[in-house]
């Protein structure tokens, strides 16, 4: 009969690679000869120079791996292993191990850890890489071969900025553009501040069109809405700050001081899947019908984006802008058709869109915001009339109705200000599990058109209340564990067991979407400004709530599992299959395997520290 210690050891490793591929008679090997060490947190585990006997699985606890030069190299935790390159080489050390917190380790004799990995390719397979550092290894390798993560804007720079005081006449800054070749102008403040920018465009449209005299102020033709990257940012910003203002023209500014300007040509020679064009496009239609004939072109720019290796971060970005753009010109016709709004209001995306992380399938989330002044028995005619032209054109160019109907269209999500904040204010000071399953989408709120001075009020709100209540965070946590990481109990994928997609992955509900939903209680908890949940994680690293290297265990997992369900939906896109977000594990290759199956259990991972974080019990 077998001791209760022994039957721990045993579960213990069947539910952990690489154990878990091995036969039964190999664990029970392995059961027989593995030694139980105490190691007290800020112990020395293993020497630099150390000659190891045995390799060092954690039980519990966590510890921490340097360089030789004392560098931090690596976390680890429960399932975690270390030492097998000196066992592998038979040479000393050159990795000391230090203990984090008390932990338990096990230690498996270096005679049967060289058996095991000579005669079970599963567990050698698995030894070879150590799961985490393979993670990381696959994104960074991602990013380090992407030019639109790695360049700056620095290195687009082929013109010098040009620019005159706000003093000039327009055919002054004509004359000026004409005698340096540019193609734009700055237009500086008496305190030498840019305050305007002319173009090419803006002298045809606004001089020479109408027919103004050439001494007209150049003031008067300047666009005095100037945006700008900083000299050291990445091309991507700067493409997705094009693509979400709809400019052709950046300042790039180095300690405030212009030093040159980039354009519309330059970005694309990075940017080769035309979302710049395709934006401009959906401003240029002249109708829902000329908006919906575009869908082919967006789903060619999310595939061409993909097979140029562009990351998901950089795909969800202009993907939302996008969606975002579709939204501004259905709101701008829309009013052409009603008439001008009798009062002000904020049109808002919530969700994936706010978040910008936005993806070929999807469906519309938002909400119109009113005005205090709203009336009902006198205004509610022309804002329902507005959302469901909105709503409506959405749906017909690809965004789905909201199943949920979280929708403009509903009365509910259609609100003055005033009851917005009690919403809020409800829903912080009063937390149910039930009434937030529904609303945790609202704490995702970016404006897209309109007042967007309602949605900055409701965000203030939110950071301010939500990261002094335990109970709400609680509730938003409880709510977050929800959904699971399709791992079973040995580590082997959970398939779907309904409809058509039965023996699939979900990798939306069971990857991007539980992912996104810890990190937004994180980011709630630490007031964080942010919507995107690479950016939110930016600052829940800086919080120090995490256990080290906790935060980027995350996003290394998110932008692994992300691009895995943005290149299964592309894959469908060139083979003329309706995408969806459900992958058939048998279609994965080995190495989206290994690194997918390491991604969900950082996920799970992340579940647990939430339960413990924030107790989610108490939301009951």
């Amino acid at each position: 009969m077998l001791s209760a210690e022994k039957i721990d050891l045993l579960n213990f490793l069947r539910e952990h690679p690489p154990f878990d591929q091995l036969p039964e008679d190999a664990l029970e090997k392995a059961a027989s000869n593995i030694d139980v060490a105490y190691f007290k947190a800020g112990s020395q585990i293993v020497e630099l120079g150390q000659q190891l006997d045995a390799w060092h699985i954690v039980r519990s606890g966590s510890v921490e791996v340097f360089r030789r030069s004392g560098e931090l190299y690596n976390r680890l935790s429960e399932g975690d292993y270390f030492g097998e390159l000196s066992l592998l080489q038979n040479r000393p050390s050159r990795f000391p191990v230090t203990a984090l917190e008390d932990c338990l380790v096990y230690l498996l004799p270096h005679a049967v850890f060289s058996e095991f990995f000579d005669q079970y390719e599963t567990f050698s397979d698995v030894v070879e890489v150590e799961d985490r550092s393979r993670l990381r290894n696959s994104v960074s390798q991602r990013e380090d071969a992407n030019q639109l993560m790695t360049a700056s804007v620095e290195v687009l720079l082929n013109q010098a900025a040009q620019s005159l005081p706000d003093t000039v006449t327009a055919h002054q800054a004509a004359i000026k553009m004409s005698e340096t070749a540019a193609s734009c102008l700055l237009i500086t403040d008496i305190q030498s501040q840019i305050c305007g920018i002319v173009t090419d465009t803006d002298l045809r449209d606004r001089l020479l069109t109408p027919g103004l005299p050439l001494d007209t102020p150049v003031t008067q033709i300047m666009s005095d809405k100037v945006f700008s990257v900083a000299h050291n940012q990445q091309v991507f910003e700067a493409m997705l700050l094009m693509l979400r203002h709809n400019v052709h023209h950046l300042p790039v500014l180095k300690q405030d001081a212009a030093i040159g300007i980039i354009t519309l040509p330059d970005i694309i020679r990075y940017e080769t899947q035309n979302s710049l064009f395709v934006v401009g496009s959906i401003f240029k239609a002249q109708s829902v019908d000329d908006l919906v004939a575009l869908k082919a072109d967006v789903r060619s720019s999310f595939v061409r984006m993909v097979r140029e290796d562009a990351n998901s971060r950089m795909i969800g970005g202009a993907m939302a802008v996008i969606g975002r753009s579709y939204k501004q010109r259905l709101l701008e016709l829309a009013e052409e058709k009603l008439g001008p709004p009798p009062v002000d209001y904020c049109f808002v995306a919530m969700g994936s869109m706010a978040r910008e992380e936005q993806l070929i399938v999807t469906d519309q989330d938002n909400a119109l915001i009113l005005s205090d002044d709203y009336q009902e028995n006198l205004h509610s005619d022309y804002f329902e009339q507005l959302a469901k032209f909105v709503c409506d054109g959405l749906d017909a160019c690809g965004y789905d109705y909201c199943k949920g109907g979280i929708m403009a269209t509903n009365p509910k999500w259609r609100q003055p200000l005033d009851v917005w904040k009690k919403y809020f204010n409800h829903w912080i000071d009063k937390p149910k599990p039930e009434s937030l399953l529904h609303a945790n989408i609202f704490f995702d709120l970016q404006p897209v058109w309109g007042k967007a001075g309602y949605v900055k009020q409701l965000n203030q709100l939110i950071r301010y209340k939500a990261k002094q209540n335990t109970r709400f965070l609680a509730c938003m946590a409880r709510n977050a564990l929800l959904r699971t990481p399709p791992l079973g109990f040995f580590r082997e994928f959970v398939m779907e067991k309904d409809g058509k997609h039965t023996n699939s992955i979900n990798i939306k509900r069971r990857g991007t979407g539980p992912l996104a939903d810890i990190i937004r209680v994180h980011a709630l908890a630490v007031g964080s400004e942010t919507h995107n949940s690479f950016e939110r994680l930016d600052d829940i690293i800086k919080s120090k709530i995490l256990p080290n290297g906790r935060g980027e265990d995350l996003r290394d997992a998110l932008e692994l599992i992300s691009i895995v369900r943005i290149k299964y939906q592309a894959s469908d896109l060139e083979h003329e299959i309706e995408p969806d977000n459900n992958i058939e594990p048998e279609a994965l290759s080995d190495f989206e395997r290994k690194n997918l199956k390491d991604a969900f259990q950082i996920v799970s991972d992340a579940q647990k520290f939430l339960r413990f974080k924030y107790q989610p019990g108490r939301a009951n």
